[in-house]
C-alpha cells in the first residue's frame, strides 16, 4: 500500500506541467529513500533470492571502506556504515527475518539481534544467528567479475568462517548474482521516481545549451561545464561524474588542436554535453548535441541533421535487440551487424543505471571492446531493470572534408511490454539561440 506521502507526492507531480522539475527538500528526500528501501527489501528481495538460490544472505561493511551494495540497504539518514555494521536476510520460504547485528536498529527493517552488554563479542553473536537458522545456502559479496558484488573485505571473510562451524563454513558462496540482481532491479515505484529524475537532468541540459548560458564569441566549453555543476548544486543535487563539453567543427583537427583551450564557443559549432545527476541514491547519465546558429540560420544544416538521424537509427537497431535471456555480447554482436549493413558505423558502450552509473547488470560494449565484454557481457538481461543507451556512429561530412562522431546517451527501462526510454529520447538538435517569438523585419 501506498504510503500517504508517496501518494500525495505523485499527485502534486502529475499536477505539473512536464517542464516544471519538482525536486524534494531533504527531509522529504529521506522519507521517499526510507519508504523506497522498505519497499524493495519486503516486495523485491525475496523473490532474488529464491531465484537466484540463497536463502542467506549476510552483509559485512565497516567504517570508512563501504560495501558498495551496503550503501543501498542503509536508512537516508546513515551515510556510511557505523564501525563494522553487520545485515543478514534469513528467507525460509515462507517469510524474510532483516537482522542488525549491531548496537541498534539499521533503519526501520532491520532489527538490533545483538546486545554488546551481554555478549560483547560481534562476530561471535553473528555466528550464533547464522547457526540457530542452520541456512542451506550463504551468500556473502564476494566476487570475480562485479566490482559492485565485491565489497566484503579479506579480512572480514576470515573472520566470518571463523564465527562459523564447520559444518557451516562450506555453504557459504559467492553472492555475486544476487547483489547484482538486487542492485539492478527496479521497482514500479522507483520507476514512477526516475522519469522525474531524468527530467530534471533534461530540463538542466536544455537550460546550460541556451543563450541564458552561452554567448557564441565569448563563452568557452568549460565555462559551459562549470554552469553545469554549480546548477546542480544550485538545485540541491549531485552529480557522479564531472561534467564535459565538446565541439566539432568546419576546421581541420590539426587547427583545431593548436587553438587555445578551453575553446571559444562560435557559430557554425557542433557541441555535446555528458551530464549526470543523482537524486533519490538513482543515477541518470545523458549525452545530447546542440548547434549554434551562424548568422541567417534559423535550423542547423541538413548535413548535420542527416547524421543526427542515424544516430537515432543505431539507437533504435540497438535497443530492437533487446530479450529476456539474451547476454550483452550477443545483442552487442547483432546490433553492429545490422547497423553495418545499413551502411551505419557504429560503436555501442552500453551500460546498467540506477544505485550507481555505472551499474551492475548487462553490459552491452566498451569503446574499447566492439568484439564483446568478458564476464559482464555474458550475464544475460532480466526483465524490470534499467539501461543508459550509449553509443556513437561516425559519418562522413564532405561539406566539413571529414569525419564527425554523432554521440548519444539516454536513460532508459526494459521490462516485459519491451523497452521505452524514460524519458523519451533527443531526436533533434538543440539550437542556440532558439528562434524568437517576436517578428524582426
Amino acid at each position: 500500500m501506498k504510503s500517504i506521502l508517496f501518494a500525495a507526492f505523485l499527485a502534486f507531480v502529475s499536477s505539473l506541467s512536464f517542464s516544471q522539475p519538482v525536486i524534494l527538500s531533504q527531509r522529504d528526500q529521506a522519507r521517499v529513500i526510507d519508504e523506497l528501501l522498505e519497499d524493495r527489501l519486503r516486495n523485491t528481495l525475496p523473490a532474488l533470492m529464491r531465484r537466484e538460490g540463497f536463502d542467506m544472505w549476510v552483509i559485512i561493511s565497516r567504517e570508512y571502506n563501504e560495501d558498495p551494495v551496503i550503501r543501498t540497504l542503509l536508512p537516508a539518514t546513515w551515510h556510511a556504515a557505523r564501525r563494522t555494521t553487520m545485515l543478514v536476510v534469513y528467507d525460509n520460504g515462507k517469510e524474510t527475518e532483516y537482522l542488525a547485528v549491531a548496537r541498534y536498529d539499521v533503519g526501520k527493517i532491520f532489527k538490533r539481534a545483538w546486545d554488546p552488554d551481554a555478549n560483547p563479542d560481534q562476530w561471535a553473536q553473528l555466528g550464533k544467528i547464522i547457526a540457530e537458522r542452520n541456512p542451506k545456502k550463504i551468500g556473502v559479496n564476494k566476487a570475480p567479475h562485479y566490482g559492485h558484488a565485491d565489497g566484503l573485505t579479506s579480512n572480514d571473510h576470515d573472520n566470518l568462517l571463523k564465527a562459523l562451524p564447520k559444518s557451516l563454513q562450506g555453504k557459504v558462496a559467492s553472492a555475486e548474482k544476487l547483489a547484482v540482481s538486487w542492485l539492478e532491479t527496479r521497482t514500479e515505484k522507483e520507476m514512477v521516481l526516475y522519469q522525474q529524475i531524468c527530467r530534471i537532468a533534461h530540463d538542466i541540459i536544455l537550460e546550460g545549451f541556451s543563450d541564458k548560458v552561452i554567448q557564441p564569441g565569448v563563452t568557452t566549453t568549460e565555462d559551459v561545464v562549470w554552469w553545469y555543476r554549480e546548477r546542480i548544486k544550485e538545485l540541491k543535487l549531485d552529480t557522479w561524474f564531472h561534467t564535459s563539453v565538446s565541439i566539432q567543427r568546419n576546421e581541420p583537427e590539426a587547427i583545431m588542436s593548436k587553438r587555445p583551450q578551453p575553446l571559444v564557443i562560435l557559430p557554425g559549432d557542433l557541441l555535446h554535453v555528458d551530464f549526470g545527476i543523482t537524486y533519490l541514491r538513482l543515477n541518470t547519465d545523458t549525452q545530447q548535441h546542440a548547434y549554434i546558429l551562424k548568422a541567417g540560420e534559423t535550423e542547423a544544416p541538413k548535413y548535420l541533421r542527416d547524421a543526427f538521424a542515424k544516430g537515432n537509427r543505431l539507437q533504435d537497431i540497438l535497443t530492437g535487440n533487446f530479450k529476456e535471456g539474451r547476454t550483452g555480447n550477443d545483442i552487442l554482436k547483432a546490433t553492429r551487424e545490422q547497423a553495418i549493413a545499413e551502411g551505419i558505423t557504429p560503436s555501442i558502450y552500453t551500460h546498467p543505471i540506477g544505485f550507481h552509473g555505472h551499474a551492475a547488470g548487462t553490459t552491452i560494449g566498451m569503446w574499447d571492446m566492439q568484439g564483446g565484454v568478458p564476464f559482464t557481457g555474458d550475464y544475460p538481461m532480466h526483465y524490470k531493470t534499467a539501461y543508459s543507451i550509449e553509443l556513437n556512429c561516425t559519418v562522413n561530412i564532405p561539406e566539413w572534408k571529414k569525419d564527425i562522431r554523432i554521440q548519444l546517451e539516454e536513460d532508459g527501462y526494459f521490462d516485459e511490454t519491451g523497452f521505452r526510454y524514460i524519458d523519451g529520447r533527443q531526436k533533434e538538435l538543440i539550437i542556440i539561440p532558439k528562434a524568437s517569438s517576436v517578428n524582426r523585419q
